[in-house]
Formats: C-alpha cells, structure tokens, sequence
C-alpha cells in the first residue's frame, strides 16, 4: 500500500519539544493546510480517496485512526503523536474514526482544493483501481 509512517523532526527541549516541517522534509510542496478538531468520538471522516493529491496527516493532539484501504487490503494505523506523520499518496482510501476527546487532526495537502480530484463512492473507486 502507497502509505508510510515518517518521523517529523523534533529539538527536544525541558521547556517544552518543537516538532519541524521545513522544505525539503516534506516530500511535496505543501499548498493547502487544514485542521479537524471537536470531533465527536463517533464521527468517522474522510471516506474518500484523491486522483493525484498528496497527504500528510498528524495526530497534533489526542489520537484517532485511519483506515487505508488500496482495493485489495485494509491498514489501520493508530496516529497519537505528533512527531509522526502519515504520509498518504494518491489513489488510497482513507477513513478516520475513533477521534479522542480533543484530537486534532492536521493534514498538508500537495494542492488546493479541488472537488474533481476527489473519489467518494468506494465502488468507484474500486472501479478506478482495475
């Protein structure tokens, strides 16, 4: 699956850690940012997949999970730090459920928005992966 765990920098300090995302760490040139925060515990979000977009997705507060989804296996990843990112490329389907009380989900995105890059029907989806 076109997924992967990366390390986000960090300077560890007694007052308190700094996690970094400076050009060149990210593997793509960031052109969106967004946040998801009071997220009931129930809620799943996502539910869709990207043509060509590129995510990075961090647990910046509390913990959730993603489930990942390639058209012929599941991963669940367990994000809950936020010196960890989860580096998504296209045509991956992606669910977030679970969200902790007073999780915050920050995701960098490789474009803007744009509704035609989306996939949110899982059937067309495993349709666009034959």
């Amino acid at each position: 699956m076109n997924v992967e765990i990366i390390d986000i920098p960090k300077i560890e300090n007694s007052l308190g850690n700094i996690a970094v995302l400076e050009k060149g760490f990210v593997p793509f040139e960031i052109q969106r940012v967004y946040y998801l925060y009071d997220i009931p515990s129930s809620s799943i979000r996502g539910g869709h997949s990207h043509k060509k977009l590129r995510q990075i997705i961090i647990a910046i507060s509390g913990s959730f999970t993603v489930i990942l989804k390639d058209g012929s296996s599941e991963k669940k990843v367990f994000l809950n730090k936020p010196d960890k990112g989860l580096l998504i490329e296209n045509n991956v389907w992606r669910e977030l459920e679970n969200f902790s009380s007073g999780a915050v989900c920050l995701v960098l995105a490789s474009d803007v928005f744009d509704e035609s890059d989306y996939i949110r029907d899982y059937d067309v989806f495993l349709n666009s992966k034959k």
